[in-house]
């Protein structure tokens, strides 16, 4: 959520970031909003401070004893209704300021989708074969290592089992993305998978058709998470931080559950985009002067990571029109996956400054008066999507897979080859 302040004191900066993400918000209704809030402040406080002279003469009234304390009796009645009124402006005022995106940073290229993303750097080329690659469904079943048919019968289209050296390979990235990130000061967090609207509201995944990707569990007004940064993010709500021990750095692992509701018809096939997978996600809290180096460090650590696999990629800085609405600037890295020939989005970093922490209340406490810290959070690796990326660029002409060097000692063999 941003400051009304900011509103008020540059509108024009306020609706140039507005044209800019291609949204449709009249800043009017907000600034109109913020006025009625302070007019209904003005009132409680004229009817309390009368209030308040009423109590203090009533000991001492005499004759007008009777008086007083039936405009006392009606004051009380007028000061509940007041109330009444300025908490609904503050609920309408909230409401309206959720629905704006955060600020851009400057060096956030402007365009209205992902056609004006900027691509920054390459590593390495795509991958090419001297016979014909199979896309990894097909290595996966050939091999065993992947069900679709039977988590279909069990749990509806979009769900897989991994089985067997996928379950290897998995834990094996999650052992790499954790002595990589901890290498850099990041804690190792199993966080809760299940969160309050409230804790998910203020991460700001709510709003706009936000709640249409998400699993909602009605009876207790909670939710699944999407991303661990869903949990992680609200265990700081509510509290000061000590500035001396920032930066906070978390590294998460949990499962992701998403109704991928606005995916209809895309990316069916294999694992790419299902509704339940595990990640390894990165998360800090900072201070407003450090986040964009902090941002720069997350970034580094994930190309690290890819590098590492020796898969070929790409970095690529998004667009303002293709930014998520909590995000000031947003890094992705695509790997080439052969079964598509194209590059995908297999990790992405966000710097969300204090779009979060206002929410949450998260603050730093300093001389003169605390501030918002800053939130950011990092794709280490969305699993599936990882797991695509290596069976299909390693995959050997007999169907077999080569397991990434860096991999070998967590997976215990070189390569991956159907049992029996």
């Amino acid at each position: 959520m941003i400051d009304i302040k900011r509103i008020l004191d540059e509108p024009e900066l306020v609706a140039q970031n507005i044209k800019n993400r291609n949204k449709d918000i009249d800043i009017s209704v907000a600034t109109e909003l913020h006025g009625e809030r302070l007019k209904a402040i003005e009132t409680v406080q004229t009817l309390r401070t009368r209030g308040n002279e009423i109590a203090s003469q009533i000991p001492k009234a005499g004759d007008n004893r009777e008086a007083l304390i039936a405009e006392g009796k009606e004051l009380k009645a007028k000061v509940k209704e007041a109330e009444a009124k300025l908490s609904e402006v503050e609920q309408a005022l909230g409401k309206e300021l959720r629905r704006y995106p955060n600020f851009l940073r400057e060096d956030v290229p402007i365009g209205p989708d992902e056609s004006a993303n900027e691509v920054l750097r390459k590593f390495g080329e795509p991958t090419t074969f001297d016979f014909e690659p199979k896309d990894h469904l097909d290595l996966g079943e050939a091999l065993d290592i992947i069900d679709m048919s039977s988590a279909a019968e069990v749990s509806g289209a979009r769900f897989v089992y991994l089985k067997g050296d996928a379950v290897l390979l998995e834990f094996a990235l999650v052992q790499y993305a954790m002595q990589t990130a901890m290498a850099e000061g990041f804690v190792p967090v199993i966080p809760p998978h299940i969160v309050s609207t409230q804790a998910m509201g203020a991460m700001g995944y709510l709003e706009r058709g936000g709640e249409e990707e998400i699993y909602h569990l009605k009876n207790d007004d909670m939710v699944l998470i999407g991303t661990s940064e869903q949990s992680i993010g609200p265990m700081h709500m509510k509290q000061i931080l000590d500035e001396s021990k920032l930066p906070l750095r978390y590294l998460g692992f949990s499962p992701c559950y998403r109704r991928e509701a606005g995916s209809y018809g895309k990316d069916t096939r294999g694992i790419l985009r299902v509704h339940q997978f595990d990640k390894v996600e990165m998360f800090s809290f900072t201070t407003p002067e450090h986040s964009d180096e902090e941002h720069e460090l997350i970034l580094s650590i994930e190309e690290k990571m890819m590098q590492g696999l020796n898969l070929p990629h790409q970095v690529v800085r998004l667009a303002s029109g293709d930014t998520g609405s909590p995000s000031a600037r947003t890094y992705d890295i695509e790997t080439w996956m052969p079964g598509q020939g194209a590059y995908r989005e297999t990790s992405s970093t966000s710097n969300t400054t204090d779009y979060q922490t206002r929410r949450l209340n998260t603050r730093i406490r300093r001389e003169g008066g605390n501030v918002f810290a800053h939130a950011l959070n990092g794709t280490a690796f969305a699993i599936g999507r990882t797991l695509i990326a290596i069976m299909e660029n390693y995959q050997q002409a007999d169907g077999s897979i080569v397991v990434p060097e860096v991999l070998r000692g967590y997976v215990g063999k070189d390569r991956i080859e159907k049992r029996g």
